[in-house]
């Protein structure tokens, strides 16, 4: 799939934004539904709850001891279990490992503290291997080391780090834009924990980026700080592709590359610990 189809295809039909949040969501999830792949032969779903948070674990036929925590993305107000379930399935075929997919409360109706205590709780029930994020759970992922006494395999897909600004954000590009990120980022900031952007979050941790987003310069610049400071850092960047395209893994060749490599990393940390 050439990526200005991927982009068409998930543009909001609503260019206005006067859509209601409600009607966002609908269609988010109809979207991820009418695209979501079979999963893997043999894998096995189980809707349940942890420490009272809801989630979903993915298991697969063969796999290793040791769980991995996955925190969606959506911009903290869109998302869920089912909208990434596509991307969990095929990650805990890629690690061979269980997959517990976090259904973590949404803003406006909770706050970011609450987003980030269920997300907490899970890890702290659980001690994963890795916990793994995307975008805003990307964000999510880095809080929750910050603030817990996980200190695990941390793994970023263009995740929100630091105090994103007009300054340092890259440029506006198709899917999302520097306004989209300062208005969903205002929603949190009353919220966040105090933590300092250039202290590494964990001294593992495996990033993928893309090309064009406005996220990426933040993270790069995360990604050099953070080496610097001690930890271990594997880093790539998916060329021509924009935020969101982790869901066209399957359908878009340098998307599907770079997570082929980001996945591997991942596997490659996990089993020097075994």
């Amino acid at each position: 799939m050439p990526i200005e189809d991927f982009i068409r295809e998930f543009s909001p039909a609503d260019e206005s934004g006067d859509e209601s949040l409600s009607a966002r969501r609908q269609a988010y999830e109809a979207l991820h539904a009418r695209r979501r792949v079979a999963d893997p032969a043999g894998m096995q779903v189980v809707d349940e709850r942890l420490a009272g948070v809801a989630v979903r674990r993915l298991l697969p036929v063969s796999r290793a001891e040791g769980s991995v925590v996955f925190l969606h993305g959506g911009g903290w107000n869109l998302g869920s279990v089912n909208s990434h379930h596509g991307v969990t399935a095929d990650l805990a075929e890629r690690l061979r490992r269980e997959v517990v997919s976090v259904d973590y409360r949404l803003l406006p109706e909770a706050n970011y503290a609450e987003a980030l205590a269920d997300c907490r709780s899970v890890v702290e029930s659980l001690v994963p291997v890795a916990v793994i994020g995307d975008s805003a759970g990307g964000r999510l992922a880095i809080d929750v080391a910050h603030t817990s006494e996980w200190k695990g395999l941390l793994g970023l897909i263009y995740p929100v780090v630091g105090t994103p600004t007009l300054d340092n954000l890259g440029e506006d590009a198709p899917l999302l834009s520097r306004a989209d990120v300062l208005s969903l980022w205002a929603m949190t900031t009353p919220h966040l924990p105090d933590v300092p952007a250039d202290r590494p979050p964990t001294l593992a941790i495996e990033a993928l980026s893309a090309e064009r987003d406005p996220l990426t310069r933040p993270l790069e610049h995360a990604v050099l700080a953070w080496r610097e400071a001690g930890a271990a850092v594997g880093y790539r960047r998916a060329p021509g592709m924009v935020h969101g395209a982790l869901h066209g893994h399957a359908e878009l060749p340098a998307m599907q590359t770079a997570w082929q490599d980001f996945c591997q990393a991942l596997a490659r940390r996990l089993g020097s610990e075994a």
